[in-house]
């Protein structure tokens, strides 16, 4: 978003008079009226709303709900449906295809009808979802049926107060191995040039039927496929404690488990059905503070083997697992530790053929390439978000550290909590039958390779100049001289094209890579909305084979609490 404009009246009234929506047309109603008596407050959430617009980019839209150009609301989403409609049939011709799916936060069935309603008006075959359903069920769709594009109207694991809409391009529209997975550049942008083209909304025809239904079939066929991919059954029952964080996913996801031969699934009552209010947690985000605390209470109360999280709209996994070390007896895994449990097991899935390639962001692990390697597989870095991670050719698995695992490529090309669920449980099964857990895997793997330990240090910026600023005095000589105590020995600028792991270079993006003599890393970045820098920063400490797994975890621990501090004093916060 940038900054706020000053209030455009004319413009507010305009929108006032297409607005298709009676609540917030009426709010808006209601706040011009106030500002016209003088009252400051509705001056300034007019303004916030009018004086500048949500931009569609590579994460469609995204942003609070209400009225005007800068929230989420049936204009805004016509308009979005009415540019992507019109770029399909200028890409592909008549007879476009779209699958439409939509999670169970406010507006969303509404959103998704009238995107519906837009591709059939634009002479578009729509496939709208009968009943919410898991973003990786969407994405399950769209390769299922071959369509040329798909929308899921969610804002996955953001506040109550927000919605939005990602697309997806397949079929005729995309060839390669981006095929069903969701859009980069220059999609984003070529679709944006003809949002705006969009004229008055009266132009825009919005059909009221003529779409056809995808039933619950399409969710049994993602299930089966979620269940059986990864080709094994349950060798030793584990009981599962299971939370959907009030989401779409849970029945979808105990049900994976069920296939598989895990049926000892307690699910945390409080958060199973879907509620867009999400009242038990203060973030619908499984990362977040507090979030597994009901989880964590139920898995000490039936003495669980595993606690399994999806996200509010599934396309997220998070888990814990007992620790003895851990305050309460558990401990939730990073998203970086996931990532290597899954990997690890995708490896030895996949050297059976000696072919596949593993890929993981520039932010999360190194960890994940020292598996691939020790399996005589290949290795893929690719820009952050799993948009990017799922259109490395060859790949077979592949992450990023905030949450995201795409483990079938094949039927899925994003993210997948609920395959990710499946696979880490049937994972811990495996180990339970030969007398292991994921936590001995864990330190196997740290022995092996080193123990890696990750975080992130995020910085919201009230004023955006600061963002840029800081960039730049980084690139000019500002990265600090050390960290943790090791001196810095590289700083690389991401506008340059890091490394693909394989000869090439990705995309330039900005940021910064800032690599110490003691092997650990930090990745410096604007957030994508430019609100703030995200710092993700790794140590990576030597096992001694007589050591205990546990003080390199201390050791690492420290190291990453130093690191953070000295960023901190680089960034200036």
């Amino acid at each position: 978003m940038t900054s706020v404009s000053p209030l455009d009246v004319a413009a507010v009234t305009a929108w006032i008079e297409e607005d298709p929506d009676p609540a917030t047309r009426a709010e808006t109603t209601g706040l011009l009226a106030a500002h016209e008596r003088g009252d400051v407050e509705a001056t300034a959430a007019l303004a916030d709303a009018f004086g500048t617009a949500l931009r569609f980019g590579p994460a469609g839209l995204r942003g609070p709900l209400g009225a005007g150009p800068n929230r989420m609301n049936r204009v805004v989403v016509i308009r979005t449906a009415a540019g992507l409609a019109a770029w399909l049939r200028e890409t592909i011709g008549e007879g476009f295809t779209v699958v439409i799916g939509y999670d169970a936060r406010h507006g969303s069935e509404v959103f998704a009808r009238d995107t519906a309603g837009v591709v059939t008006g634009a002479g578009g075959r729509a496939l709208l979802f009968g009943s919410y359903c898991p973003t990786p069920a969407l994405a399950f769709a769209l390769r299922r049926t071959g369509a040329d594009a798909a929308v899921m109207v969610t804002a996955s694991r953001n506040p109550p107060q927000d919605n939005g809409c990602t697309v997806y391009l397949g079929g005729r529209a995309v060839r390669g191995p981006g095929q069903g997975a969701r859009i980069v550049p220059p999609y984003d942008a070529a679709i944006a040039e003809r949002i705006a083209a969009v004229g008055p909304l009266a132009r825009v025809p919005v059909a009221d039927r003529g779409w056809e239904t995808i039933g619950a079939e399409m969710i049994e066929e993602y299930t089966e496929r979620a269940a059986r991919s990864a080709r094994v059954n349950a060798p030793a029952p584990l009981r599962i404690v299971l939370t959907a964080m009030h989401g779409v996913g849970g029945r979808v996801c105990r049900d994976a488990l069920r296939r598989v031969g895990l049926d000892d699934v307690v699910v945390v009552p409080e958060q199973f059905d879907p509620d867009p209010d999400f009242p038990t947690v203060a973030s619908p985000d499984p990362e977040g503070p507090g979030a597994l605390d009901l989880s964590l209470a139920l898995a000490r109360e039936v003495d669980a083997d595993l606690v399994l999280a999806n996200d509010p709209d599934a396309d997220r996994c998070c888990a814990a697992i007992p620790d003895e070390h851990a305050a309460g007896g558990w401990r939730r895994l990073t998203g970086d530790e996931v990532g290597a449990l899954l990997g690890e097991q995708a490896a030895e899935l996949a050297a059976f053929t000696g072919t596949g390639i593993l890929a993981n962001s520039i932010v999360s692990s190194r960890l994940l390439r020292r598996i691939a390697q020790a399996h005589g597989l290949g290795h893929r870095n690719a820009l952050p978000g799993s948009k990017w991670v799922s259109r490395v050719p060859g790949l077979v698995f592949g992450y990023e550290e905030a949450l995201g695992y795409c483990v079938d490529p094949a039927s899925v090309r994003d993210k997948d909590g609920i395959a990710a669920c499946v696979r880490l449980a049937l994972l811990a099964s495996v180990l339970k039958q030969q007398g292991r857990s994921l936590a001995d895997l864990l330190d196997r793997l740290a022995r092996q390779h080193g123990l890696h330990a990750t975080s992130r240090l995020s910085v919201p910026a009230e004023d955006p100049s600061f963002v840029s600023e800081t960039m730049d005095r980084l690139r000019a000589g500002g990265v600090p001289a050390a960290l943790a105590g090791a001196p810095v020995v590289d700083a690389f600028d991401l506008m340059d094209g890091a490394s693909d792991g394989n000869g090439g270079r990705l995309p330039p993006i900005d940021g910064l890579i800032i690599k110490t003599a003691s092997d650990d890393r930090v990745v410096v970045r604007p957030w994508d909305t430019g609100a703030g820098l995200t710092c993700s920063y790794e140590v990576v400490v030597p096992v001694a084979v007589d050591d205990p797994v546990e003080l390199a975890r201390r050791t690492a621990s420290d190291r990453l609490q130093a690191v953070k501090a000295d960023l901190r004093s680089a960034l200036g916060v």
